[in-house]
């Protein structure tokens, strides 16, 4: 369990304000949830400052002249307030949640959206774990502060600003000691603001690289303990926890000592009041409630402002998080349709290859000027060394990448004149280890045309040789094949596959070492499966057992980034060049395996 080692995008300071600007854009389709919660913070915001005001008037209209009329009508009105203070805190508590919800659904939305469009280079460069931080713990961070923490931050604001009104009401001199405090305040906390979010960017950095070993731990469990790798794997991943572990601590230690200050400047205040206070009282220019009510103002005030502290520091995280949220949302698909692309129809013709070379990110390059011309129905074979080319011909013929020089040509046209979608809709692939998704037989092999109805689902199964083993399971069809299809056989998995593919009906159909892992008996129910196929479509097939290939219209031998040999079985045969010592090389060891099978 190596490291994941992945170039994640840098972030600096200069970005969280456009970072937040975006977020909040992301909030403005859902504008009456936002006006709503608003709306019901500042009639309880309100309400808790006149309450205070009320207090005062308790005790200097009612209490102190012993009035207890004018205590009735404060009580009732004290009554009235409290009960619209509760229905409100009801409605924002409402409309924060829902609010909450709707943006984690539009953050999944439209960067799954992204991702559905970007090129599969992108999934090769980067870190599934990465892919899956980003769209459940980062995005549930984002959607919480962008409800919660606006709820908190939009609650402190209009506290701050009520209680400054009463308090200007009340005596306008010592509300400007109080006044004088909110500036260095501010101050405060743009200092610590650089310096927490460095912090919880690491944080979040590091969680990605601790989700993507997580996933490589669990998906490749099986290799783990046959390596006897539990032990290293655990030093690599405590090496990953503790990292995380400290930048975490720097960034709580941060943020805690926020706090203190914010408590520090309340007892300047606080005793500032007090002071000025009492000298206003002795000369009659304030009165005992008034006094009360300002030091309950000032607390009033200052609770609101730690709630905007710890907001604060939660937002550099949600900041740290929405970077990578949205770098993922803008990622660009390395190849796009042009402007002027269309879909013909059909993409059934002839394929040429003019001096076609590839590399992947300005490596030595892979295929070195392919000159080759596949006929409509052709039936080709592609054999040869691991490395040598193989795969990456047939990814550039369907278009998952694009030749770095030469060009490609369909029926005569430039194939990146034709839509990604005209061409990638018409192929059909079965692949080495086939994907299987969570679900039933049926709905996986439906999959290739999600239109067709049971019978034609049914029909696909027949003519792909998987209706036999499908038809002897208990729910036949509707059985469940398990994440990844761990619920059957290699062989099984393949054999849907193929039938998936026969489906889809597909115009090109490429195997790629789709019978190297399975048993003789299934890679001939495959083999009768894929001639089915082969009859109505061009087909490439990557062949590991040669055996499999004997009929192919042509095999082409892939060495080293280009073609070394090409013509039929027997004239490969013949020629006693590559090809033909690979197939004595494994016709001695099949012949082998016979024997010592008999032995």
């Amino acid at each position: 369990m190596a490291e994941i080692r992945f170039n994640e995008e840098e972030f600096n300071s200069k970005q969280t304000g456009n970072v937040i600007v975006r977020i909040l854009k992301f909030a403005k389709p859902h504008w009456h949830l936002m006006l709503g919660f608003m709306v019901a913070i500042g009639i309880v915001s309100f309400i808790d400052s006149y309450t205070t005001y009320l207090n005062k008037q308790i005790i200097d209209l009612a209490i102190i002249p012993k009035d207890m009329d004018v205590l009735k009508t404060i009580l009732i009105r004290y009554g009235l307030v409290s009960l619209v203070a509760n229905v409100s805190v009801f409605a924002f508590i409402y409309f924060a949640g829902v609010l909450g919800e709707r943006l984690a659904y539009d953050f999944r939305q439209k960067t799954f959206n992204n991702l559905q469009n970007l090129s599969i280079s992108y999934f090769n460069k980067t870190p599934v774990g990465w892919i899956i931080s980003r769209l459940t713990s980062d995005v549930e961070r984002v959607a919480g502060l962008t409800s919660w923490g606006l709820l908190d931050v939009t609650w402190g604001v209009i506290n701050i600003i009520t209680g400054l009104i009463f308090m200007f009401i009340i005596n306008w001199k010592l509300a400007l000691i109080v006044m004088i405090f909110l500036p260095i305040i501010v101050v405060i906390a743009g200092e610590f603001k650089k310096k927490i979010i460095v912090e919880y960017r690491k944080v979040r950095k590091i969680n990605s690289k601790i989700t993507g070993s997580y996933n490589e731990n669990i998906t490749g469990v099986a290799v783990t303990k046959a390596m006897n790798r539990e032990n290293a794997n655990l030093g690599e991943f405590d090496g990953l926890t503790t990292n995380m572990h400290k930048a975490s601590f720097r960034a709580a230690w941060l943020s805690g000592l926020f706090l203190p200050f914010i408590q520090l400047l309340t007892s300047f205040i606080i005793g500032g009041i007090v002071w000025y206070g009492g000298a206003q009282i002795n000369l009659g220019g304030l009165t005992i409630g008034g006094l009360q009510a300002f030091i309950s103002y000032v607390m009033f005030m200052m609770w609101p402002i730690q709630d905007v502290a710890r907001v604060y520091a939660d937002m550099q995280q949600a900041v740290a998080s929405a970077e990578r949220i949205f770098s993922m949302m803008d990622a660009v698909p390395e190849i796009q349709d042009k402007n002027e692309a269309y879909d013909p129809g059909t993409i059934a013709g002839d394929i040429d290859f003019k001096n076609v070379s590839f590399n992947y990110d300005n490596d030595p390059d892979v295929l070195k000027k392919i000159n080759l011309t596949i006929k409509k129905g052709e039936n080709i074979a592609l054999v040869g060394p691991t490395g040598g080319g193989k795969t990456t011909l047939v990814n550039i013929m369907c278009r998952f990448y694009e030749p770095v020089s030469g060009l490609i040509s369909i029926g005569g046209v430039d194939y990146k004149d034709y839509t990604l979608h005209a061409i990638q809709s018409r192929l059909g692939i079965v692949l080495q280890t086939p994907h299987l998704f969570s679900g039933t037989i049926l709905e996986n092999i439906r999959y290739g045309r999600l239109d067709a109805t049971d019978d034609e689902v049914k029909a696909a199964a027949k003519v792909a040789g998987a209706d036999e083993f499908i038809t002897k399971m208990v729910k036949g069809y509707g059985e469940e094949v398990g994440e990844g299809g761990n619920n059957l056989s290699v062989g099984q998995k393949q054999l849907i596959s193929l039938a998936r593919a026969v489906l889809a009906e597909p115009e090109i159909f490429i195997m790629d070492e789709a019978t190297s892992s399975v048993d003789t008996i299934t890679e001939a129910m495959i083999q009768k499966g894929m001639e089915n196929i082969m009859n109505k479509s061009t087909s490439v097939v990557i062949a590991h057992r040669l055996s499999t290939i004997r009929n192919a219209d042509r095999i082409l031998v892939i060495r080293d980034g280009g073609i070394a040999e090409m013509g039929s079985h027997e004239e490969l045969l013949r020629k006693k060049g590559f090809y033909y010592n690979l197939y004595i090389q494994q016709f001695r060891e099949e012949e082998a395996q016979k024997l010592d099978a008999y032995a």
